[in-house]
Formats: C-alpha cells, structure tokens, sequence
C-alpha cells in the first residue's frame, strides 16, 4: 500500500503541516505524531501500510519547523542557551509549547474533517499526543504514547553525553548530513535490533532532502525542556491508553514510560527488551498489534 500524494493543510493560525495519508478516509483515522526533529517519513511508510492494512486511515504529517512544513522565523535559540537551559532543567519562555503543538494536531484532523482519532506519538511526539488527550479528549478515541515520558524531571532522562550529539549542527551538505546521523542513531538506536548502515543512510538522506532546521530543532527543544508535568492531568484521562518503551533506550529512559503508565488509569505498559529510541523494521508487526488492541479498547475502533 501507497501513501496518497503529500497534501498542505493551511491552519487558522498561520502555520502550514504536510501530510499525507494510507487507507481509506471513511475508516477510523489513527495519527501518528512523530518526535524531535522527525519528518512524517519516520514512520515509515511499511508501518503505516501494516496499521492501514488493519482497516484504518492513517494519518502521518511532519511537525512544524520540520520538513516541508512550516519552519518559524525566529526567535532563534543557540545551541549553547539550550544546553543552560538543560542544565537549569527547564527552558524560559520557549517559542512555543506542547500546547500549540498539540493545537496543530487539532487544526490538521479540522482540515481533515475527522472528528476524533486514534493517536499515537513516539518521544516528542508522545509527549504532543499526551498533550492532546488531555487538553482536548474529545479529539482523541485512544492513546498510545511511545518511548516518551510525564514531562516529571526525576522519570524519563537521558543521559547528559547524549546532548551534544543532539545539538550538533545540521551539515550543510547531504553527506555530511548522512554521516552525523548514522553517528546519532548509532548512539540512541536499538542495541537488540540493530538497523544496516544502508538503511540508516537512506533514511538520513531523505530527511536531509525533505528539509532540516537546526534553528527548528532548538525551538522544538526549548518546547520539550519547559513542558510541564502531566502526571496528575493523566490521572484523569479516561481513555483507553497503552504505553510502549524500550529497555535499552538511552535518550528516554524506560522510567518515563513506566510513569506514563502508572498514571493513566487502566493503561497497559508494554516493556520491548532491546528497543532503543529507534522504530526498527523487526518489531513493526509488535507496534501494530499494541496500535490495533488499543483501539479495540474503545469497544470498536470504528467508535
């Protein structure tokens, strides 16, 4: 299966998101939101057809200041102000937050006609769906937030040495570009689930093409490092919610995960041995039986 041509949703506020889209458009839509600095292609277009393939449209759409979506013109934050505002633990003031990010998702499923969706978000992305639920639940059927965290300071860190390697600059060429990533996903990737080098260079190479912003990548981080805890607005999200995290995740350490869950009433946890902070092609059958049962949990996934 195909995804449908990319299409431009034009939001109220100015803010333009690509997307495009598996299935059909009459069947249950599930979202999926990626996380920092991910354009739509890291879901990866067999993962989506596998989950479409389950009766669903699926919905897939880069974030702004990622890809071919809209990319702020500023404010314009160092890399060294996110490192102090790492090390202080939080951002001030950040050029946008989870809030407008989870707001975005609102305006694409409004363009999109869908009244409510399955959502699912993975590290940023969990965080934007987690958001979603709780700011707007009648937006959202079912929840299932990927290797991401509460936004609570004492659950789901990364190690500090992962920073900079987060933070390096954007190369200005394709395969310099190429070479950093496959030293980032070489760093954070899944230990028990090792991607080819090749595929690592393909995927690199079409995110370089599809557009990169290290001025958008800040913004985004500065957006993760205000978030505020959500551990007691979770506690009263009543929806059928799963939550999956690897063991072996270095940037999101399993503890979030398990916060997240132990929030959410009646949530199910999932742990993956060997999952790093990567979606490797061997458990994609795994990622769409959580997405598929999630949803079942709802009573129908044509609720």
């Amino acid at each position: 299966m195909q995804p449908a041509a990319e299409a431009m949703a034009r939001l109220p506020w100015g803010i333009d998101i690509c997307y495009d889209t598996f299935g059909e458009s009459s069947d249950p839509a599930v979202v999926m939101v990626m996380g920092l600095a991910g354009p739509l292609t890291w879901w990866d277009s067999r993962l989506c057809a596998m989950v479409a393939g389950q009766g669903f449209y699926v919905v897939r759409f880069d974030n702004r200041d990622v890809g071919r979506s809209t990319w702020l013109s500023g404010p314009r934050i160092s890399n060294t102000g996110i490192l102090r505002a790492a090390v202080r633990g939080a951002a001030s003031r950040p050029p946008y937050t989870m809030s407008d990010l989870a707001t975005d998702v609102v305006g694409l499923l409004d363009h999109l006609g869908v009244a409510a969706a399955h959502v699912v978000g993975a590290s940023m992305g969990g965080m934007i769906a987690q958001t979603l639920a709780i700011e707007h639940p009648e937006r959202v059927l079912s929840l299932v937030s990927m290797m991401s965290t509460t936004g609570r300071r004492s659950v789901g860190w990364f190690s500090p040495r992962l920073l900079p390697t987060l933070l390096r600059p954007n190369r200005s060429t394709r395969e310099a570009y190429v070479r950093s990533a496959a030293r980032t996903w070489k760093a954070i990737g899944s230990p028990g689930y090792p991607v080819p080098p090749d595929e690592v260079a393909r995927r690199a190479g079409e995110t370089f093409d599809r557009g990169v912003s290290q001025a958008g990548v800040n913004r985004q981080l500065a957006a993760i490092l205000a978030q505020t805890d959500r551990t007691e607005a979770l506690r009263r999200l009543q929806r059928p919610t799963t939550v999956l995290h690897g063991l072996a995740d270095r940037l999101v350490h399993a503890s979030g995960g398990r916060a997240t869950a132990a929030a959410v009433t009646g949530a199910q946890l999932v742990l993956v041995p060997g999952l790093g902070h990567d979606l490797p092609e061997a458990l994609y059958p795994t990622f769409t039986s959580v997405i598929t049962a999630t949803t079942r949990r709802t009573g129908s996934a044509h609720a």
